[in-house]
């Protein structure tokens, strides 16, 4: 039974609809699962077992009757804690929304839902989706599958180690600076950030209810899954434009172009020069160019010309700055954790790489917050995307390191981090690889690719044209098939 945990999702969905197994036979494997490793985990913080088992058994039902919801018929999934569900508890690990019971789904909450999905529970994840860590004030810390003294990642660390443990087929999460890609990487599962406003974001927070929607830009909606298959079925399904966010325009998926492996003219690079990877990642990164290579792609180290980081992180801030301001509640204790993010991050870690992620530089823009300032920010970064666009129209993809460190051990939130004997402010080594391609807009999927010598997992980050997500999947597939590195922490039995 529990080797059904570890089968992607898109095969239980055919195995129940062949009635190989039945929607009940797949859920009771997966709350089996989730009795075993959960406790210690703490990765699914609300379960909701009685209207998962009522929706299997009309998944059952309906099948029986010759009757197919979709896609996902059947298939028990989870939803990151930040996206509302009707009728389901949904707090984003926030004390004032701890009993807090939306009246209406999520947009891609409903979209799976209407594609069959049984959503088993909420995940668990960073309070208000504002850490790369997964600790809040309403749940346990969220632990790493391969070794719990180590941080699953975040915002969405529930998510990513759900998906790894066999607790989740499928999960959704969001990602504005990396909390769906750091996450990934972390836990070795596969992740998916898309083009902006690619994805409605309607009925997430952290734009608590009864506040104007603020993160017009840069926060995308992603998905896990333990395979790239699994990952183009969940981005298909959610995908296209919402009569809940008018913004999101109505772009077709692409067509793949179906280019082989020796077709593919791929960039790669394994460390931003002024943000060095931990030397296992850049070895790791170094190894997969090499093992491209010998399978005949065309692949060559590349950065973009006058690309310079220091000034993209700062574009970067202050643009959060802008979007965030009026977006996260005004209350003393949210200012207090955010007040506490802004005081690490400007006296921790080697001061050199302090510069790049100091968020008190931006002080002045959230004091006195102005529009001639917020459209300048956006004018600039109009330039960014349009300069990235270009840089990347003649690769295929692009590869690079999802962050500076493997997964950490946990420690109070935002701290130094220490990469081969120096200290890195929290920011720098958690955002630095994945801030830059929120700001330009541009999609990127991450795949496992190896583990350090403590068993600990490591992914890399494959960037694509922007609005060409299957064109993306399809390379990073064929990427997958040579690198072969997915593995799950559990032995199945």
């Amino acid at each position: 039974m529990s080797s059904l945990t570890f089968a992607p999702a898109h095969q239980l969905a055919r195995m129940i609809r062949n009635r190989e197994v039945s929607a009940v036979e797949v859920l009771n494997a997966y709350l089996a699962q989730i009795a075993k490793h959960n406790s210690k985990l703490n990765a699914i913080c609300t379960l909701d077992e009685e209207n998962a088992y009522l929706r299997a058994r009309l998944a059952d039902e309906a099948l029986a009757k010759g009757e197919n919801w979709g896609a996902l018929h059947g298939v028990p999934i989870t939803i990151k804690d930040i996206f509302e569900t009707a009728g389901l508890l949904t707090t984003a690990g926030y004390i004032p929304l701890k009993d807090y019971v939306p009246q209406q789904d999520a947009t891609v909450v409903a979209r799976l839902r209407t594609a069959g999905a049984v959503i088993l529970g909420k995940t668990n994840m960073a309070e208000l989706a504002g850490d790369y860590q997964s600790t809040n004030s309403l749940f346990p810390q969220v632990n790493n599958p391969w070794n719990l003294d180590y941080t699953a990642g975040g915002s969405s660390g529930g998510s990513a180690a759900a998906v790894a443990a066999g607790l989740s087929s499928l999960d959704l999460g969001n990602d504005i600076a990396g909390s769906v890609r750091q996450p990934a990487h972390f836990c070795g599962v596969y992740g998916l950030k898309p083009t902006d406003r690619r994805i409605s974001t309607a009925g997430q927070i952290p734009e608590v209810p009864g506040m104007p929607v603020c993160l017009r830009q840069m926060m995308t909606v992603g998905c896990f899954a333990r395979s790239l298959e699994d990952i183009r079925l969940c981005f298909s399904l959610i995908a296209g434009s919402d009569i809940r966010r008018p913004d999101v325009p109505p772009i077709p998926l692409d067509n793949p172009s179906g280019k082989s492996l020796q077709n593919l003219k791929i960039a790669w690079l394994d460390e931003w020069v002024e943000v060095p990877v931990a030397s296992e990642i850049r070895v790791a990164m170094s190894a997969i160019a090499q093992t491209l290579t010998q399978a005949g792609v065309q692949i060559e180290r590349w950065l973009p010309k006058n690309f310079d980081l220091s000034k993209t992180l700062n574009l970067y801030g202050r643009m959060a700055a802008y979007i965030n301001i009026y977006a996260q509640p005004v209350d003393r204790y949210n200012l207090r954790r955010s007040w506490q993010q802004i005081f690490r991050t400007a006296t921790q870690g080697e001061k050199e790489l302090r510069k790049l992620g100091d968020f008190s530089r931006l002080l002045p823009d959230l004091l006195n917050p102005r529009l001639k300032g917020y459209f300048e920010v956006l004018t600039e970064r109009d330039r960014f995307t349009t300069q990235m666009d270009e840089a990347l129209e003649p690769w295929d993809a692009w590869l690079t390191p999802v962050a500076a460190t493997p997964a950490f051990t946990h420690r109070p939130a935002w701290s130094a981090i220490e990469i081969d004997g120096r200290p890195y402010p929290h920011a720098v080594a958690n955002g630095a690889y994945t801030m830059p391609f929120n700001l330009s807009g541009h999609p990127a999927v991450v795949i496992p690719i190896g583990h350090t010598q403590n068993g600990l997992p490591i992914g890399m980050q494959v960037v694509g044209k922007r609005w060409r997500e299957m064109e993306l999947l399809a390379i990073a597939q064929e990427l997958d098939k040579v690198i072969n590195a997915f593995r799950s922490p559990f032995e199945i039995i």
